[in-house]
């Protein structure tokens, strides 16, 4: 028997196993709990009610970069979100409430179907607010979606590059040797083949769930180090952007569950010389679009050198910490110290594509958000910094 962690030690009989694998590097094996897939692929072919419908609450929690979920049913078929009913759940358990006060709300507002029920069962992306209704310290949602409509006019688009990185149930990255490194960096980014890519059967099944909920997702490809990923979701409009990413988000998170595979999206999850994690945002607005638009262009990223402290506070989730062990200049990245700006430069700390240079048109992207970012505040501080000239 090979137990990794229990907490119930009355029991003599137990008492040997109250401990943690990583208290005892005799144990090499980190169990998990399997179950059978097949045997729930019987139940969840039992059919309806026609009058029964399940939807997912899903909400981001306390830390700003977990999500947590729960599931009612409903006696209708939902077409819009404001036709859910406001629900709670207790915030003291997720960071968000004392134990005293703990009921915190969920307000729905994107709805998705939902790949795992199928059916008319529904996934529903919710915003977390207090007793008071003002929003929880997580809920950045709120302020995003007023600055998307003060800017409405100038059509801001967004396009979210996620990277991510697979790990096995031992945290130690997928496919990598439990006792070593895999090969230096170089063949495993867009690569094929057992030895060059881990994990792909997670990669598959997510874009295929993303697609079918709805998520505007746009494409996948294996990354540099070997078991990290990247999809795009985009292009989307206003706040559409967050709500998409966060969802896909989830969706990534409950795919790998059923693969029995973890994701982190911490920004530099290995040190050394390996790859970080970004959130690369690529933004354009309806004049940077336009004919002889690179002028646009030009002028946002003059605004953009002149917040970069602010923009580096905006993108993780802990004020620029968690970038520091990203943004060193190296590993395809620009300093966090300094601001920089070039042609198809992945070392700059903002990227015009080399077609839009040449066509004079398009988009810029901003390098600089971590993995990790909330993607309503990096949206909400490019709209802020370029459409509404706040410094």
């Amino acid at each position: 028997m090979n137990v990794c962690e229990v907490t119930v030690t009355p029991s003599p009989e137990l008492s040997q196993y109250s401990h943690t694998c990583w208290e005892h590097p005799e144990v090499t094996e980190k169990m998990a709990p399997e179950t059978n897939k097949t045997v729930l692929d019987r139940y969840m072919k039992l059919d309806l009610p026609d009058d029964k419908v399940q939807v997912m609450y899903v909400w981001v929690d306390g830390s700003g970069e977990n999500l947590r979920s729960k599931t009612r049913t409903l006696n209708f078929v939902p077409k819009c979100p404001n036709e859910l009913p406001v629900w709670n759940f207790d915030g003291s358990s997720t960071g968000q409430a004392k134990g005293r006060d703990s009921d915190v709300y969920l307000y729905p507002v994107a709805l998705y179907r939902d790949p795992f029920r199928l059916g008319n069962n529904k996934l529903v992306l919710c915003e977390t607010r207090k007793h008071d209704n003002t929003t929880t310290n997580s809920n950045h949602r709120k302020s995003c979606l007023e600055v998307m409509k003060k800017a409405a006019d100038q059509h801001p688009w967004f396009g979210m590059e996620q990277e991510y990185t697979l790990l096995d149930i031992d945290k130690h990255p997928l496919g990598w040797p439990k006792n070593g490194y895999p090969g230096p960096q170089g063949p495993y980014y867009c690569g094929v083949g057992a030895s060059k890519v881990y994990g792909r059967d997670v990669v598959e099944a997510h874009y295929r769930a993303c697609l079918y909920t709805g998520i505007n997702i746009s494409g996948e490809n294996a990354e540099v180090m070997p078991a990290q990923w990247e999809f795009q979701v985009g292009p989307c409009e206003g706040i559409t952007m967050g709500d998409d990413l966060w969802m896909a988000r989830y969706l990534l998170h409950r795919v790998a569950e059923d693969f029995n595979v973890v994701v982190t999206l911490d920004p530099k999850p290995i040190p050394g010389d390996w790859n970080g994690a970004g959130m690369h945002t690529n933004f354009s607005t309806a004049g940077m679009r336009s004919p002889n638009g690179i002028l646009e262009i030009e002028s946002a990223i003059e605004k953009l050198s002149k917040v970069h402290d602010k923009h580096i506070q905006a993108y993780d989730p802990h004020g620029g910490k968690d970038n520091e062990r990203r943004l060193t200049g190296h590993h395809e990245t620009s300093s966090i110290h300094d601001f920089s700006a070039g042609v198809a430069n992945r070392g700059a700390s903002i990227r015009i594509p080399r077609g839009v240079a040449e066509e004079k048109t398009g988009y810029l992207e901003d390098r600089r958000p971590s993995s990790n970012a909330d993607p309503y505040v990096v949206s909400d501080r490019l709209v802020r910094t370029i459409c509404l000239n706040e410094q």
